[in-house]
């Protein structure tokens, strides 16, 4: 278990033709297409073209016929391709006269299977974006009952806690999401311990909690951190502007262990942790993504269908529609979204949200 900073990587598989090798080997395919038709027997060129100017010469009035002529005698020497290809196949058009098609029932060349594979990528993107918009395995309740759910396919498990979040000299009851995510057979990860650290080590059960993890320093994110974490003899990982909440919250005697910063990594057990900035609710509000399981725990920056608030109140909206739009909306549009509080939704589902919020 270990904390790093790096810099995101771009992976992907290599091309394996250059363009300037598939242009060259169009231009291959083309000259010798161009071979192989025009100019393909220069001997009955060059015989038709000493016939015609027979014939000219030997004309006793004078006239001279059109060299495209009802007749067909004459042809100009450039056609005659056209001429001998047009006498070649002109008995096997007859005899299939019968059977060919239309001109407007004719197939179109190279229209069908391209239509076909893009309307098959487009139903793909259609299934991609209606999954967006579905509610979200377990975790899509619109209720807020108090109490666990899950683990779901991927392992997460949802514990809900009721408290009292104290900001501005208000008070207001939440309903917290704590968020346990499976990192190997041995050991989960605790993002966000609420209100009720009791709740929270019984789901976890005899496994280890190799990190707690808090998006940001206000309470519903916090209230059991130390709890859970001396508990279990775990780490716990903020972002350094949040220490001065922290310290209003719990005091100097235990500070984190591991400051998270926007572009870093935590590499936990099997679980590889992209961290995410996500300014705006508080300067160090960060998320974290994990990628393999298409999932992103969001803390308060995003809520289903609306940025969240803290309090009554946006503390800064503009820095936070920013985060919102560059750091969550921009991952891939089924990555689910597990927020600090209410149910599960999606990148893609907000994305459609976005232009109302701006």
């Amino acid at each position: 278990m270990f904390w790093k900073r790096k810099p995101k990587k771009q992976e992907g598989p290599e091309a394996t033709d250059s363009a300037a090798e598939v242009a060259v080997d169009d231009k291959a395919a083309a000259g010798a297409t161009d071979s192989g038709t025009a100019g393909e027997n220069p001997s009955e060129e060059k015989d038709a073209v000493a016939e015609a100017s027979e014939k000219d010469s030997g004309r006793a009035d004078g006239s001279e016929k059109d060299p495209g002529g009802a007749d067909g005698s004459e042809k100009d020497p450039g056609g005659a391709e056209a001429d001998a290809a047009s006498t070649d196949e002109k008995p096997v058009a007859d005899a299939d006269a019968d059977e060919a098609p239309a001109d407007d029932e004719k197939p179109v060349v190279g229209e069908g299977e391209p239509d076909a594979e893009a309307a098959e990528a487009d139903e793909d993107a259609e299934a991609v974006a209606a999954e967006a918009d579905e509610p979200v395995g377990l975790f899509a309740d619109e209720t807020e009952e108090v109490g666990v759910t899950g683990p779901d396919p991927d392992g997460i498990t949802r514990v809900r806690s009721v408290g009292v979040f104290e900001f501005d000299d208000e008070k207001f009851d939440v309903v917290a999401n704590t968020w346990i995510v499976k990192a190997d057979d041995e050991g989960v990860i605790v993002i966000d311990p609420g209100y009720d650290a009791e709740a929270v080590l019984e789901a976890v059960g005899d496994r280890e909690i190799y990190l707690v993890a808090c998006t940001n320093a206000y309470g519903p994110h916090i209230e059991s951190a130390i709890k859970v974490a001396e508990e279990a003899d775990a780490d716990i990982a903020l972002h350094p502007r949040e220490m001065r909440a922290w310290r209003r919250h719990h005091g100097a005697e235990h500070r984190p262990e591991i400051e998270v910063e926007g572009q870093g990594a935590l590499d936990i057990a099997d679980l590889h942790i992209d961290v995410l900035a996500l300014p705006g609710t508080s300067s160090g509000s960060v998320g974290y993504y994990i990628a393999e399981l298409g999932v992103v725990f969001s803390g308060d920056a995003l809520r289903k269908g609306e940025p969240g608030m803290v309090g009554n109140t946006y503390i800064d909206y503009t820095t936070q529609l920013a985060s919102i739009g560059e750091a969550l909306l921009s991952l891939p549009p089924d990555t689910r979204i597990l927020p600090d509080r209410g149910p599960s939704t999606t990148s893609g589902a907000e994305s459609k949200n976005f232009d109302s919020w701006v």
